[in-house]
């Protein structure tokens, strides 16, 4: 099976990121970290220019390619400010971002996350949950205190993850990945995700896939 194609500045690459094969895993990796250091003149690029090779995988209009890549529009700047500093020290471990990570200068890590944050969340156009499927996910949020640090409408704020409208495949396994601790950067998060039973993370990702919150969000967020 192929795997999607990449653009990057306008050459067009293939990488094949969802075989189980390991080596079709390190091409992808090694693809795009030769992006990233295709010159040391790279580092002088202004934040924007460096901005696009996130394009590979996170979609150039903001919708990424594959349903296991978060959108990274509009989530929130602390929040990504931690994730790539928590990729870059090795504390977050991930088989592409850390290495494309790793290439990147401590002071460009911020402005980064700052630009994407001020992009617009894209619409990934995903159902909103039947009824029974929001009240379960309801309840086991409550249940864990969900909305205690993501907040009413699950928008997050500063260094707290936007959930809301993020891509269901994503939400889920990332879910999973704190419960069995292969992500292991918040262990307060792994904890909870234990504490929720496997139904009920289930019914939590498709019901915060399906959520639209623009209406609710101040004009600096849309």
């Amino acid at each position: 099976m192929e795997g999607p194609v990449l653009f990057y500045n306008g050459t067009e690459f293939e990488a094949m990121f969802h075989l189980p094969d390991p080596t079709s895993t390190k091409r992808a990796v090694l693809l795009v970290a030769l992006l990233l250091m295709s010159g040391s003149a790279f580092a002088a690029d202004p934040i924007e220019e460096k901005a696009k090779i996130c394009t590979a995988c996170h979609g150039e209009t903001g919708v990424p390619q594959l349903k296991t890549t978060p959108v990274i529009w509009g989530q929130n700047e602390g929040y990504l400010f931690l994730q790539l500093r928590d990729l870059q020290s090795g504390a977050r471990k991930n088989e592409l971002m850390s290495p494309i990570a790793a290439t990147l200068a401590k002071e460009d890590l911020l402005p980064l996350a700052g630009y994407f944050s001020k992009l617009k969340w894209p619409n990934l156009q995903q159902p909103e949950a039947p009824k029974d499927v929001a009240a379960k996910a309801q309840s086991a949020a409550a249940s864990v205190g969900c909305p205690g640090c993501h907040l009413h409408h699950f928008q997050g704020d500063g260094s707290t993850a936007r959930l809301a409208g993020q891509q269901r495949e994503y939400l889920q396994k990332t879910m999973v990945d704190f419960r069995n601790r292969t992500r292991g950067n918040n262990p307060g998060m792994s904890d909870l995700m234990n504490a929720t039973s496997s139904d009920d993370l289930t019914a939590l990702a498709e019901y915060l896939a399906g959520l639209q919150i623009d209406q609710y969000l101040g004009s600096e967020h849309r």
